[in-house]
């Protein structure tokens, strides 16, 4: 029988700790500015990006997350980036909608070298419909009254450093550890309230580098590690190919998570389009009804007349 895998998380009768953690993704080189928002404006033209992931298919409940955001340069130096992007996560009997801006401003340190600081700003509203729970204890006040629109602020910061070849990053893009209490959870003169959910600080380091093997192939090795106090270590290792300026294959290993394969297609110019598929190595991935996952995305480029790329960006 299949079950809401959160049910085991919020439905014990005492404290319960639903803990909101930012979305996941596979393709995050072609998603950065979710992460970072120093990444904005440094691909030097406007680019809008659209990306579903639907995580663990076949399991109720499962991850699915949208992703839509806009970035540019502002100004004929590009030294200013501005950016706005719009996530809905939703996991279980929750929903979580972002909408953050994206500010960055950025200086040459060298011939090749730029280095931008990021600042994030925005909101985040949390739903949480109870009713979707198979509760143990029907009795349970925590439980009574669903969560609807909880709004909390968000502030986040990130470093990108980055050349034609080589890029690094470094950010917090929510820097605000929000509790959602339920205040009918107070009983009598006990003044402490039960948490449904806890936003944590997520932090994230980014590294790749391109290499030219051939005038037809190029190979980007990168890496991406995410640390949340409270939960495991997540370390994404990817290695993709470039093939003639058009064609993208990569494979990637989530450590002690999954496995992925990502391919990738320039169409145009300015319009790319990539899928990505995870399998589970975990106990979760053994299991009948989960089929993996899948990341679809689709970005597009608006070039300036006198400012358009000679070859595709890698990253």
């Amino acid at each position: 029988m299949r079950k809401y895998i959160l049910i085991m998380i919020v439905s014990i009768p005492c404290i319960s700790a639903l803990a909101q953690q930012d979305a996941q993704y596979t393709q995050y080189m072609y998603n950065t500015i979710s992460v970072n928002p120093a990444y904005a404006g440094s691909r030097g033209v406007m680019s809008i990006t659209g990306l579903h992931r639907s995580q663990w298919v076949g399991l109720d409940g499962a991850p699915q997350t949208e992703t839509i955001s806009l970035n540019t340069p502002i100004g004929e130096s590009n030294k200013v980036g501005l950016g706005v992007s719009f996530i809905n996560d939703k996991i279980g009997p929750t929903q979580e909608m972002y909408l953050d801006i994206d500010f960055s401003y950025t200086i040459p340190t060298s011939d090749i070298g730029k280095l931008s600081f990021g600042l994030k700003v925005g909101g985040h509203f949390l739903d949480v419909d109870f009713t979707k729970l198979r509760e143990f204890d029907i009795e349970d006040p925590t439980f009574q009254n669903n969560i609807d629109n909880k709004f909390s602020p968000n502030v986040g910061v990130g470093f990108y450093y980055h050349t034609d070849k080589f890029y690094a990053g470094l950010s917090a893009p929510n820097l605000l550890e929000t509790e959602h209490f339920d205040e009918s959870a107070t009983v009598g003169n006990n003044d402490s309230s039960t948490y449904i959910a806890r936003e944590r600080i997520n932090y994230y380091a980014i590294v790749g580098h391109v290499f030219d093997l051939s005038t037809e192939v190029k190979f980007k090795p990168a890496l991406l590690t995410k640390v949340v106090f409270g939960a495991p270590l997540q370390v994404d290792v990817s290695a993709n190919f470039l093939l003639y300026e058009r064609l993208t294959l990569g494979l990637g290993y989530r450590w002690d998570a999954a496995f992925s394969a990502m391919a990738g297609f320039q169409i145009s110019d300015g319009m790319m389009i990539g899928l990505a598929y995870d399998r589970e190595t975990t106990e979760l991935g053994k299991a009948q009804f989960n089929d993996g996952s899948y990341e679809v995305f689709l970005r597009f480029e608006l070039f300036k007349k006198y400012s358009r790329f000679l070859t595709p960006r890698f990253f």
